[in-house]
């Protein structure tokens, strides 16, 4: 059955691109799907493969967890499938690998997610499974103790990765004591602390009905994908109640904090403040990192820093648009001899682009990678199914598919330039490096 299931996901890869290709151009065919038990999502109907995936998302995430409870959204998302109802973990995990299907969760900052992919003909049974660990889980005392243990050695060996110690103290310094400013996972003695009483609260009060979206790619009938939803997700509290906290804001800027750390290289992690998903700039912001730091080998920093210089083996740049703050954000590493000079041509690098903007060129370029790679990243019914919760998260229309490529095709140099002015300045920039850099 496993094997089936394989072969069956391989093949949804080449058939998902042909269809995101084909559908770009026009509406999708996305219904939207309200259930008797109070549940709503989005739902793409796919025969071609008898295969149905299903993403689900809770707004709310680690950034919600209380302070003494730091890391329970992380610990819960690695116990919904170790047992429930009256399956303890073993039988929890065997009764998957019979019906060959597919299911994870996972804890963001800002979202608790998960997800479940399975053979149509499975599908009363695994959504049925799939509800239980939502609506039962057992939280027995084992498989909590092993992924508890788990988390915390991963949070002791992370004390010796240079990219997490350079994490640490960039969250320290742009957040401070504010929930961005905590690690996802927790610290030890957050972890250590949390009982089983707390892990069933989460469960009562932080996924509902209200902060859940739902999409839902493949082969069953809108009929049956009713009952099916109910199943799953029926059994959740209408309302979750989760605290308000106050809106975060990034508190520090224009510094450069070093770490001591003994190794021949030097992890250099930066940012600035960025901007949110609904700005109306994003799509012009999209471009300008594109052309500055996200295109790879063809980017700015990767021409200036690597390929003129070699002074490291690779730099990039990202958006990373929260629910309360925006961020650009990127990194690099390079030998601690060369530390300070790869600081200054990133630094050099950034307010020539800042001052000057793209050519046309390389803005013709970026928007071309940009409209061309995207529906490459749909190359199966999960990940659509992902889009579609995307698409409800940030209300972006069941339309998107085709507008996205004229929203970036409209971005001009002027526009990148305005973006650029907003967010490359060298006076909010903060710059972590961990390493021995020398010159600093």
């Amino acid at each position: 059955m496993l094997r089936k299931f394989l072969t069956i996901a391989i093949a949804t890869t080449t058939i998902a691109v042909s269809l995101v290709t084909a559908t770009a151009a026009r509406d999708m065919g996305i219904e939207e799907i309200r259930t008797p038990g109070g549940v709503t999502a989005w739902f793409k109907h796919e025969p071609s493969i008898p295969v149905i995936s299903v993403s689900a998302l809770w707004r709310g995430g680690a950034a919600a967890d209380p302070v003494e409870l730091q890391g329970i959204s992380n610990l819960v998302s690695g116990l919904l499938d170790e047992g429930a109802g009256d399956m303890d973990s073993l039988a929890f995990q065997t009764r998957m690998e019979e019906l060959a299907l597919r299911m994870g969760f996972e804890a963001g900052r800002d979202n608790f997610s998960g997800s479940l992919e399975t053979l149509s003909e499975n599908a009363d049974q695994a959504f049925e499974l799939f509800g239980l660990a939502l609506s039962s889980p057992r939280f027995d005392e084992v498989p909590v103790a092993r992924i508890r243990r788990q988390i915390i050695s991963g949070i002791q060996r992370s004390k010796f990765s240079p990219n997490a110690i350079a994490g640490k103290i960039w969250r320290t310094r742009v957040f401070a004591d504010q929930p961005y400013g905590r690690p996802t996972n927790g610290t030890e003695k957050s972890v250590a602390a949390i009982t089983q009483d707390d892990l069933i609260n989460f469960m009562k009060t932080r996924l509902g009905k209200d902060n859940l979206i739902i999409g839902v790619v493949g082969d069953v009938s809108r009929e049956k994908l009713i009952e099916l939803l109910d199943k799953a997700f029926g059994g959740l509290p209408d309302k979750a109640k989760i605290a308000a906290g106050a809106d975060q804001e990034i508190r520090v800027g224009g510094i450069t904090a070093t770490e001591d750390y003994d190794s021949p290289q030097t992890v250099i992690m930066f940012s600035t403040p960025g901007i949110r998903r609904d700005d109306s700039d994003y799509y012009a912001a999209m471009v300008m990192n594109k052309i500055l730091g996200g295109g790879g080998f063809s980017s700015l920093l990767t021409e200036e820093i690597r390929e003129k210089r070699g002074l490291t083996y690779g730099v990039y740049s990202y958006l990373s648009p929260r629910d309360d703050v925006g961020l650009w954000m990127g990194g690099l590493s390079t030998s601690n001899a060369n530390t300070a000079e790869a600081l200054k041509v990133l630094k050099q690098t950034i307010r020539d682009f800042a001052g000057n903007g793209p050519t046309e060129q390389q803005l013709a370029d970026a928007k071309a990678n940009i409209n061309g790679s995207f529906p490459l990243r749909l190359t199966s019914n999960r990940a659509i199914a992902g889009l579609l919760v995307a698409l409800q998260r940030h209300n972006l229309g069941k339309d998107y598919l085709r507008q996205r490529p004229e929203f970036i095709s409209a971005v001009t140099v002027d526009d990148v330039k305005r973006i650029s002015a907003r967010i490359l300045d060298l006076d909010t920039l903060v710059v972590v490096a961990v390493g021995k850099p020398e010159g600093l």
